[in-house]
This record gives structure tokens, sequence and C-alpha cells, in this order.
């Protein structure tokens, strides 16, 4: 009898067990872990860790417009860098007027997102009703955020400063001005 059975030679029949074995071998255990996506380790926020209140000889200036009439400030002695990926600080914001107001607050560079964790009141932090993280966004009312994610915290395209690089640039940002 000739290699041929239902019109398929031997040789034929060969080379397509061949690639279906080769296909099912594919769905192996360890084939799988080759090309699925390994899942990322689940982000986890450090505990809170207020710090201590700022005093005027700490506070770094930066500008966040040339229009803009408050000037900002950034506590030095607070400035952290979190294993989880946040930048936090205590930010004082001084109106023209006269009147502060002061918070400690968190960037994540990763999501660039924002977070109020305290606000200052009378020597003292109250921990904020509205704690949770939002989009960072680059318009007048917040722009000191945005100013601080960009130019400072999380530079687009560049390695993620460490704590020291962020207070040089600061101190040298508030002599140019």
């Amino acid at each position: 009898m000739p290699d041929k059975i239902s019109g398929f030679s031997l040789g034929r029949r060969f080379a397509v067990c061949c690639v279906l074995a080769l296909l099912l071998g594919g769905c192996s255990t360890e084939r799988k872990a080759l090309f699925e996506e390994e899942a990322a380790p689940e982000w986890k926020e450090l505990p809170l860790q207020l710090p201590a209140f700022p005093v005027s000889s700490n506070l770094i200036p930066f500008q966040v417009s040339p229009d803009a009439s408050a000037s900002f400030f950034i506590d030095e002695k607070s400035l952290s860098l979190g294993d989880d990926g946040i930048v936090r600080y205590s930010l004082l914001v001084r109106a023209a007027g006269g009147a502060e107001n002061l918070s400690y607050e968190g960037i994540r560079c990763a999501t660039a997102e924002r977070r109020l964790y305290a606000l200052g009141r009378s020597s003292e932090w109250v921990l904020s009703r509205n704690d949770a993280w939002q989009r960072i966004v680059d318009n007048a009312f917040n722009r000191q955020h945005a100013v601080l994610a960009k130019e400072f915290f999380c530079p687009p395209g560049s390695v993620l400063p460490d704590r020291e690089a962020i207070v040089r640039q600061l101190r040298n940002a508030a002599r140019l001005r």
C-alpha cells in the first residue's frame, strides 16, 4: 500500500503531528511563564509619619509663575523620598496679604498624582479629610504641584533625583530669582 492515507502522505502527517506537538507543548507551564507578563508587585504606601513643624530658616522659596501673587516655599527638613516612590514635603503658601497656608503633601511620580496628608493649624498638624490621590493638573489654581513634579521631583525623561539633588535644585532656582 502506498504511503498515503486519507489524502495525506505519511511525511506530511508526521510534519502536522510535529507542529501540533510543538503547539501543545507551548501550553506547558514552563512555556507560559516565558510569554506571560510577570505581575508587578502590588504597590503599598508607607505609613504616614508627620514631620516637625517648619521653621522659617528651613524654607526654600520656589517660583510657580511670574504672575503669581502668592509666594511658595518648601520646608527642606520635611522633604523626603520614601521607598514607596513618594516625595513628601511641607508646603507653605503665603498670600500677598500675608495669610499663610501650610500643608504636608506627597507626589507619586509613577502616576503623576498628589496627596494632601495634613494641614498646619496653630503649630500642629491636622490630618486632611480629603486625602485621596488626585491627578496633578497644570492649571492656574494648583500650578505649584505641577511645578514641583515637573521641575524638581519627577523631571520628564530623566532619572528621578535623590533628596540632596532636589534640595540643590530648589536652592539654585531660588538664587536665580
